[in-house]
């Protein structure tokens, strides 16, 4: 979670009172507003003072001289973070959607259409999901290889021909013989495992400390791969976004499945289960600035998993959106449990082992 400046209680109210009315109305927020729109009982003067901290924060922005403030990033993350609360979708929605759902419980391709169209619909955003996956990678060999100094090139090579290579940076320089040697036997050790393998099988195995380090790093690099698997993609609402000028860029991230996969694999192995929510591409990819992405997991743990998200503008209603991924996530973890793990293999059409690999677009 990001590191933010401390408000008051009463700086944190009308930083949520400027993100709830820039959403609602896609106006800069002035004082007099706040006052009279949200009966303050304080003066606009005080207000005012706030106004200028937030801003000085980074909190709220002024797009001129004697202009209302709009929420930043940092506004929307601090709101997001820290005051949005738990909402709920109303029940005449969700009972809707549920029976929706139940309409089409048996195939898993409408699942996966019903749930982008009903995101998509909720939030007035595009949306995408990801068909469940049943993949856990496994270690086939790591290299060791001395390059200059203390830099050491760290190359996994996964099963299946995935290769990941990276550059180490050691306390002091070892020779290529000792680099060797540990990775002879970390192969030796987890050839053919995944990573909960290697992690089980590492409590036992006495290892150097360069040997624990470079297992550390093999098991980041096969979980960040089993969280960036992708399989079918379903997307909705693409026309939703086409004419805001802050997500157009958003449709690269749906359209590019290498993008798309990184996106995935870095926020779904930081933040694990639950909804996640990326504003601005949290400074980490420039196809995501001035969007918002909602996401969140479902399926069984880490067996059997697919994505659901919203993409649009950073101005869209968070509380609504964040409740929509939330529910939609509950009811498709339901359904493969249901259907995929509790159920006997191939008494379901459509099981995720039979699916061919392909992306599909409900706006084409």
């Amino acid at each position: 979670m990001a590191e933010f400046h401390p408000l008051s209680d009463r700086q944190e109210r009308i930083l949520a009172m400027v993100v709830h009315s820039y959403i609602e109305s896609g106006k800069p927020v002035g004082s007099k507003t706040l006052v009279e729109g949200f009966g303050l009982d304080v003066s606009s003067a005080t207000v005012r003072n706030d106004l200028a901290l937030l801003g000085d924060l980074g909190y709220v922005a002024q797009l001129h001289t004697s202009a209302g403030r709009i929420p930043t990033e940092t506004g929307y993350r601090y709101f997001v973070q820290k005051l949005l609360g738990e909402f709920h979708l109303p029940l005449h929605e969700r009972e809707m959607i549920r029976h929706q759902f139940h309409q089409a419980r048996l195939e898993l391709e409408q699942w996966m259409r019903l749930s982008a169209a009903i995101l998509a619909r909720t939030a007035r955003s595009a949306s995408f999901v990801t068909a469940p996956v049943s993949r856990a990678n496994r270690f086939k060999h790591v290299q060791l290889i001395a390059t200059q100094g203390r830099l050491v090139l760290m190359i996994v090579v996964l099963y299946g021909g995935e290769v990941k290579q990276q550059m180490l940076t050691l306390a002091e320089p070892l020779p290529q013989a000792r680099l060797s040697a540990a990775a002879d036997r970390l192969n030796a050790q987890f050839v053919d495992l995944d990573a909960d393998d290697i992690l089980a099988r590492k409590a036992g195995a006495h290892l150097g400390t360069l040997e624990e380090e470079v297992t550390r790093l093999v098991v980041d690099t096969l979980q960040r791969a089993d969280y960036g698997a992708i399989s079918d993609i379903y997307r909705d609402g693409l026309v939703n976004i086409l004419d805001d000028e802050g997500t157009r860029q958003a449709i690269r991230v749906l359209e590019e499945r290498t993008l798309l996969a990184s996106v995935l694999s870095e926020t779904q192995a930081q933040g694990g289960e639950g909804v996640q929510v990326v504003i601005g591409g949290d400074g980490r990819w420039e196809e995501l600035r001035d969007c918002t992405m909602i996401l969140s997991r479902y399926g069984v743990s880490d067996s059997l998993y697919g994505t659901v998200a919203v993409v649009g503008p950073t101005r869209m209603p968070y509380d609504r959106n964040v409740a929509a991924v939330r529910y939609v996530a509950d009811l498709m973890s339901s359904f493969v449990n249901e259907y995929y793990v509790q159920a006997p293999l191939g008494a379901y059409p459509g099981r995720p082992d039979m699916i061919e690999v392909s992306s599909r677009d409900s706006d084409e």
